[in-house]
């Protein structure tokens, strides 16, 4: 048995704990939506008081996070079919276990995050030679240089789960260009929340079962995912990713959310934007 590791992350990285409690909670069903071994494993590992600090995992939340999770997934593996050896580059990637669900023996996996996140990371989850750990602050924009890092010529697709909501609309802005300048021909995909639940967090509001996350101060509802377009001429196209169908009646409403009313300008969104050549018309 592996020795536990502490884990004492706060503020913002901590939402990473609370992310993984809940979709090693879903993982350890036996019909879970999303089989992740790695996330149940690391939760008997870590040191860290799950339950006094977030209370009892929710079984309609961990469903939720789970859907989000394969809804990347989804993203990531429809990239390396097309780019078997192309560059995933994930932001703020905390303790998210994607590269054991999608590794197709080919990808070369870029994490880039804060340096406590990224430590706990490397104490607690075995990287291989195709696995890059940088240690960056994505949210100053004087801090870029993992974008130095990687060779575009195979393909990029660039990650953020769980993490823009956490930065200003001028800094998503400015990530997103930068994104799309350094990487041609590649591809980003990202989550947001609605507008109303980045007022509603704000003001101190809590979150899904009742935990108190920090401030979101990036909210987007889905009529204004087209304007993205604006952020950069290299964007060529935004489109929605759906989440896939769950488990029950949970399942079934988070991916029927966009069809209705009462929830589809409060529904989290899943949004992939395409980069082509500085220039290139809009799609």
């Amino acid at each position: 048995m592996q020795s536990p590791v502490t884990a004492d992350l706060t503020g913002v990285a901590e939402t990473s704990l609370w992310t993984l409690y809940h979709r090693a909670a879903e993982a350890a069903r036996k019909d879970s939506v999303l089989p992740d071994p790695q996330a149940v494993r690391l939760v008997n590992q870590l040191d860290f008081p799950f339950r006094q600090r977030l209370g009892r995992p929710r079984p309609w939340v961990a469903q939720i996070l789970a859907l989000r999770a394969l809804a990347f997934d989804g993203v990531v593996r429809a990239f390396l079919s097309a780019r078997p050896g192309g560059t995933v580059i994930a932001l703020g990637e905390g303790l998210e276990t994607t590269f054991w669900r999608v590794d197709n023996g080919q990808v070369c996996w870029v994490s880039v995050d804060l340096a406590g996140p990224l430590e706990l990371r490397t104490r607690v989850l075995p990287h291989g030679t195709r696995q890059r750990l940088v240690s960056c602050d994505v949210s100053s924009d004087s801090d870029s240089r993992w974008m130095d890092m990687v060779d575009p010529s195979h393909g990029v697709l660039v990650t953020a789960q769980g993490l823009l909501m956490y930065l200003d609309a001028a800094r998503v802005h400015q990530l997103i260009a930068a994104c799309a300048e350094s990487f041609p021909g590649g591809m980003m995909v990202f989550d947001t929340v609605s507008r109303r639940i980045s007022a509603w967090l704000r003001t101190g509001g809590k979150g899904m079962g009742g935990y108190t996350f920090p401030p979101m101060p990036w909210g987007m509802d889905p009529d204004e995912r087209r304007m993205l377009r604006t952020v950069h001429p290299a964007i060529t196209a935004t489109r929605d990713i759906p989440v896939p169908v769950g488990r029950g009646l949970t399942g079934q409403l988070v991916s029927r959310a966009s069809a209705l009313p009462v929830l589809r300008n409060s529904r989290p969104l899943i949004t992939c934007l395409h980069f082509g050549a500085v220039g290139s018309a809009k799609a």
